[in-house]
């Protein structure tokens, strides 16, 4: 997924405040949903973050072009982990391992085969 950074993206000096990395991940796994006409939250069942592990190697800037690439890299019945890297053209800025519980009726439950063919 490609996004552009703007002014509130970043602090003062124009570089991309370090939380917002953790919402262009989520935006990306959101997107995989979006693009095949679905929605990754219903009324009652959806994924919560469980462990987030993040590593900032370089900074975004205001007006760079970012690409934030998501892969699953685990499976597990109620659980997935996902690899996110997100790029300024061919330069890696920022790599996250994060792993999501599904919930359903806010209690852990096993992934229904049809959101799992989403991640394929």
């Amino acid at each position: 997924m490609k996004l552009r950074i703007f002014y509130e993206d970043t602090d003062i000096g124009g570089v991309v405040y370090y939380a917002n990395y953790l919402k262009f991940c989520e935006r990306a796994r959101s997107n995989i949903f979006f693009e095949k006409g679905l929605s990754p939250h219903n009324e009652d069942e959806f994924f919560v973050v469980k462990k987030v592990e993040a590593d900032y190697i370089k900074s975004a800037t205001f007006a760079d072009v970012l690409d934030v690439t998501s892969r699953v890299v685990s499976q597990k019945s109620a659980s997935l982990e996902i690899f996110h890297e997100i790029f300024r053209g061919d330069e890696l800025l920022f790599t996250a391992k994060i792993k999501l519980a599904y919930l359903k009726n806010y209690r852990p439950t096993k992934i229904p085969k049809e959101i799992l063919e989403v991640f394929q």
